[in-house]
């Protein structure tokens, strides 16, 4: 197998074959054309493996090739080293290198998150930098060996051919010898560069879905703007808010899976009738005492249950789900577990994203603070949420203070619209805010007329502010159901908004 074209290698005008030496492989990899294309393009559109390559040259004349191998070693799903007597004397130290790796016990659970993913490859190879620098260290002597062995070798099949296999032979030999020496701190080295590279691709891609971008999404991303979304994730202040993130997406996750259309929404005691949706579990024991059967269904009859009680919540609502999201100052403060109001509130409206593509349905996310300060978001139900969108939604931050007219003004003009060119009805407003502000009586009735004409419900979360869920406040009155939100380590304070949206 050929050098790889387009490394630095070449980049350096170095001559990295003999004309007179026997034929060897210069990759301790097996790979196809397709292989070697995938590496080359992944090459080209990763500055990271340009400047690792150009660095490690200074150190290792066949680095390029080195990181060929390393990279192909992770992207093959069963990656084969040919035997070493069938490379170049020259990439011996290559060879010893990418065994010690692939031998590792760690290496298999490497593979799980980078076998046909060249980025993921690419990312593992510059994870795994330090110690590959530290391994051409510790063999620097075995790699000097191999080299003049080369040399040797090449000699001697130029001035005595028919001892060249003989010299080829005795030149491999002492290589392995020297790099035999090497091999402990090689493998050493190889475990820890592994497991290492395996966390930092497992916390990437737990990144990523905290986000909402799932793997076959970032399979489809071109390489440099999958990068840059990790680099934005990582070092803006939304790596903070990733747990969260996670952790609500899991907690609406669970809350669909046990939802039931129809649902009455928050459970707030026990009352009478013969809805079997909500029947308490001792009235169903009684099913399966024959002598109670006939008691159980007299009771049926008479709409005499116990059934669970609650919130008097109406069933899924069918128009878009519209989250209005205060970005004032105050909401910049931060409550138990270093948690701030904002990051809590833009969690749970990121899970009301996924709410509304679950369920077919248009999502705005609308981010407001003072009057004169507002941003629209819209994410229709027929296309992708695209990652940028999400993310500019997410990081937006207004500053200022509060105002509920023109969010739920501009909320209710949206569903209006909604209704004019769908004749779809009952979407649901989520107020997420920490504060009460006054609205002005003529605002009031006008909104009283538009919200029973689309008949949309209005929930509120008061986030780390119980004065804001008074029976008295004005959230209060604008609210069909208020919950207080008063622990912001605790997603599952809103986990009953889940089954009723």
């Amino acid at each position: 197998m050929g050098h790889i074209p387009g490394t630095p290698d070449e980049l350096a005008g170095r001559n990295t074959s003999s004309a007179t030496a026997p034929e060897r492989h210069t990759a301790a990899v097996v790979a196809d054309r397709f292989d070697r294309f995938t590496w080359r393009d992944t090459f080209e559109q990763s500055a990271g493996l340009r400047d690792l390559a150009a660095e490690l040259t200074g150190r290792h004349d066949h680095a390029a090739d080195l990181l060929t191998d390393v990279f192909l070693a992770a992207y093959k799903v069963t990656p084969r080293l040919r035997e070493h007597t069938e490379l170049d004397p020259s990439r011996l130290v290559n060879h010893h290198i990418v065994n010690s790796l692939v031998e590792s016990p760690e290496f298999a659970e490497l593979r799980r998150e980078t076998a046909g993913d060249p980025y993921a490859a690419a990312m593992a190879v510059l994870a795994q930098a330090p110690a590959l620098r530290r391994m051409l260290e510790h063999s620097r002597d075995a790699q000097e060996q191999a080299e003049r062995n080369a040399v040797q070798t090449a000699d001697a099949s130029e001035s005595v051919p028919q001892t060249a296999r003989q010299a080829t032979e005795a030149a491999a030999q002492q290589a392995a010898q020297a790099l035999a020496m090497a091999a402990p701190g090689l493998r050493a080295a190889a475990r820890t560069a592994t497991a290492q590279a395996t966390e930092a691709v497992r916390q990437e891609a737990a990144l990523m879905h905290a986000w909402g971008v799932g793997p076959g999404e970032l399979e489809r991303l071109p390489f440099g703007e999958r990068a840059r979304l990790a680099e934005r994730l990582r070092t803006s202040r939304l790596a903070e808010w990733a747990e969260l993130i996670g952790r609500f997406r899991q907690m609406a996750d669970g809350e669909r899976a046990r939802k039931v259309e129809g649902a009455t929404g928050e459970l707030v005691g026990v009352t009478l009738g013969d809805d079997l949706s909500r029947v308490v579990p001792s009235e169903l024991a009684g099913l399966g005492l024959p002598e109670l059967r006939a008691v159980f269904a007299a009771r049926y009859a008479a709409g005499e249950l116990m059934l669970y009680d609650g919130q008097g919540e109406q069933s899924t609502g069918k128009g878009a789900i519209i989250a209005c999201v205060d970005t004032s100052h105050s909401m910049y403060e931060a409550g138990p577990g270093g948690i701030t109001r904002e990051a809590w509130a833009k969690a749970c409206a990121l899970a009301l994203l996924d709410q509304a593509r679950h369920a077919g349905r248009d999502f705005v996310g609308i981010l407001f603070s003072a009057a004169d300060r507002l941003q629209v978001f819209r994410f229709p139900a027929g296309r992708p949420a695209a990652v940028a969108q999400v993310l500019d939604f997410a990081e937006t931050f207004l500053g200022g203070g509060t105002s509920y007219q023109r969010p739920l003004s501009a909320a209710g003009a949206l569903l209006e619209e909604e209704f004019d060119d769908t004749a779809r009805a009952r979407g649901d407003i989520v107020m997420l805010t920490d504060d009460d502000c006054g609205v002005t009586e003529q605002w009031m009735r006008g909104w009283n007329d538009t919200k029973h004409r689309l008949g949309f419900r209005v929930f509120g979360l008061a986030i780390g502010a119980p004065r804001v869920a008074a029976a008295d406040s004005v959230l209060d009155a604008l609210c069909d159901n208020l919950r207080p939100i008063e622990d912001l380590t605790d997603v599952h304070a809103a986990a009953d908004l889940f089954r009723v949206i």
